[in-house]
């Protein structure tokens, strides 16, 4: 898409109507061809320049009025709970025509520009303070010429895992150019001085498409102006967490704006609390995700340890990523956090540039249902010893390439299509090798409409290595099948979530199944047991002996069967006598209004 067109999702999106709306105003004018249309693969898109002038004034008015807003927005700043949803709201009004796809490297770049920059004031003006004090006997220095090169000194910034801002990249610098017709260029500039002199973390990370792009300059100037609303302290982890929900917030929404393509770089972030809850990662471990999207797989696991009082920094993550732009969104969103790990650029079917890892966890989001090729990998490749997946479905190889990940004693989870859990043919005797060899530890059925724009029903696998490694009861032979399709929360009409009730929900089941305390509790010390027992329509612990007696389906809800009706305590008989009644009526009803139907057709004859 260029700037020169405009799609009527855009317009409606603009001028808050309807698509319908538009398309009804301008179907006499493109009819006549004064309004020029292109098609753009299933996407129609209208030439800007030959839409009606009233309709161009109308759109220049809201952009002019979302940028007032903008600046008004940052004269009073505040962190309520709406507080991400009222940046998105300006920042997507001022993106126009531009392609989301494009447009979030522009708004993520800020984001992140934005924090380092925080980030980096507040350890200058506390090293600036450590100078001054003479009492500071490890800082301070009295000659003010050598104290100003200290505060310029790299290291000083580095040892406290803060990345050096030249003075070309600071917020308040770019934030004073905020209004010139060459603003793209200074951010651009800015980009490429933080990569500079951060090269091991940062190096071909940063976006550096600003000018390129067909956004006019105030739109990038009132974008600065947007987040320089944000001021976080980032000494308190509350606030640094803050500027991490804003951007993760941000994520989701263009995996929205983007429909289907979106869920390439981004998982709802309730999937990702599950996966990891379930899986209870610890310190020390070695956390894999071979198609690491955005890096939330990442980020969740350093939360986890951080909300049960363990070192958030102590966990050794790897990751790879195919698309080198979803690549740099990642980089950017672990730099945000303060997490560090070794992401590698490269096709995991063919590339993998960790085959000598094994890892403790394998977290991952694959994409489903992909094709690939497997003639690029050898017969002995380890990652296919249960079997070759067909071309036109790489879903199995993704499920052995995790497999061939894990330590002898590892735990995977991931997202699957539903398809795989009873899929026959080829795929399917790979699946009953699996079952055999008694890597299945959980199954859970999701319910539909869980990611962005795409109703496809998944669910999640846990896979472990040894059912008898000493951390949970033994579970040899045993699978715990849970049936999540009727628990969530509707958010709205085309999403759904799993709330964190229902996320504890799921959890605690696992835990109880496995001989566990609620994990909240035994990180307090209290360690209450949990008590597990099969619930008809929800969850069953079951036999190898009975998944092979179904043919090796792991479908839950072949196992859980369906839910017990409550007894409300009126007898059978008096059912039966009120159902008689109601249905009396019904009849009288229906004869009464097929009477009145033949009288009205009398007097059209």
């Amino acid at each position: 898409m260029t700037g020169d067109y405009i799609t009527y999702n855009d317009i409606a999106r603009l001028l808050g109507i309807s698509r319908q709306a538009i398309q009804k105003q301008l179907k006499g004018k493109i009819a006549a061809g004064k309004v020029k249309v292109k098609a753009q693969g299933r996407t129609e898109q209208i030439l800007y320049s030959s839409l009606p002038i009233k309709m161009r004034k109308r759109i220049t008015a809201v952009k002019e009025k979302v940028a007032e807003k903008a600046k008004k927005m940052v004269s009073v700043p505040k962190k309520d709970i709406n507080f991400e949803k009222e940046l998105w709201a300006a920042a997507d009004r001022l993106r126009g025509n531009v392609d989301p796809s494009e447009y979030k490297y522009i708004v993520l770049g800020l984001i992140f520009l934005k924090y380092v920059s925080d980030s980096f004031y507040q350890q200058r003006t506390k090293l600036q303070q450590w100078l001054n004090d003479p009492s500071n006997k490890k800082y301070y220095i009295r000659d003010e010429k050598s104290r100003e090169k200290m505060l310029e000194d790299k290291e000083m910034y580095k040892r406290e895992s803060i990345f050096y801002i030249p003075e070309v990249a600071r917020w308040e610098f770019l934030r004073n150019k905020a209004s010139l017709a060459n603003i793209a260029e200074y951010i651009e500039k800015a980009m490429e001085a933080i990569e500079r002199d951060n090269p091991e973390q940062l190096s071909g990370v940063l976006p550096k498409n600003f000018v390129r792009l067909p956004l006019e300059p105030h739109v990038i100037g009132e974008l600065v102006n947007i987040f320089s609303r944000i001021t976080f302290d980032h000494t308190k982890e509350k606030e640094k967490d803050m500027l991490g929900r804003v951007y993760e917030y941000f994520i989701g929404q263009f995996a929205d704006a983007e429909g289907k393509r979106g869920g390439a770089f981004f998982t709802p972030r309730p999937i990702v609390k599950l996966l990891v809850e379930i899986l209870e990662p610890f310190e020390n471990s070695r956390v894999f995700d071979p198609c690491a999207g955005s890096g939330g797989m990442f980020v969740q696991s350093s939360n986890f340890l951080k909300e049960h009082h363990k070192n958030p920094n102590k966990i050794s993550l790897f990751g790879q990523e195919s698309n080198r732009t979803t690549l740099q969104l990642c980089k950017m969103n672990l730099a945000i956090r303060g997490v560090f790990g070794k992401i590698e650029f490269g096709n995991s079917y063919y590339e993998d540039k960790f085959s000598d890892l094994k890892a403790d966890f394998v977290l991952a989001n694959p994409p489903f249902n992909a094709e690939w090729d497997p003639d690029r990998i050898t017969e002995k490749d380890p990652r296919i010893a249960y079997g070759t997946p067909p071309a036109s479905n790489a879903n199995f190889m993704w499920i052995q390439h995790f497999i061939q990940h894990l330590t002898p004693n590892g735990m995977a989870g991931f997202v699957m299509a539903n398809g795989d859990l009873a899929i026959g043919g080829k795929e399917g005797k790979i699946r009953e090798k699996i079952i055999k060899d008694d890597l299945i530890d959980v199954v859970i059925a999701c319910p539909p409409k869980l990611f962005f724009n795409v109703s496809l029903p998944v669910s999640l696998w846990f896979i472990t290595k040894n059912k008898e490694s000493g951390r949970f009861r033994k579970r040899n032979g045993e699978t715990l099948f849970i049936d999540a399709r009727d628990t969530f929360e509707q958010i709205s009409r085309k999403q759904v979530v799993f709330n964190e009730e229902q996320i504890q929900k799921i959890a605690n089941t696992v835990r109880a199944w496995r001989g566990q305390s609620s994990f909240a509790e035994a990180t307090e010390g209290q360690g209450k047991k949990l008590k597990y027992e099969d619930i008809p329509g929800f969850c069953k612990a079951v036999k190898l002996e009975e998944i092979e007696k179904n043919g090796f389906v792991l479908t839950p809800g072949r196992y859980v069967g369906i839910p017990e009706e409550e007894d409300d305590g009126v007898p059978f008989e008096e059912k039966v006598k009120a159902l008689k009644k109601d249905l009396k009526g019904y009849f009288k009803e229906s004869e009464k209004v097929e009477k009145e139907i033949l009288k009205n057709l009398k007097k059209i004859q």
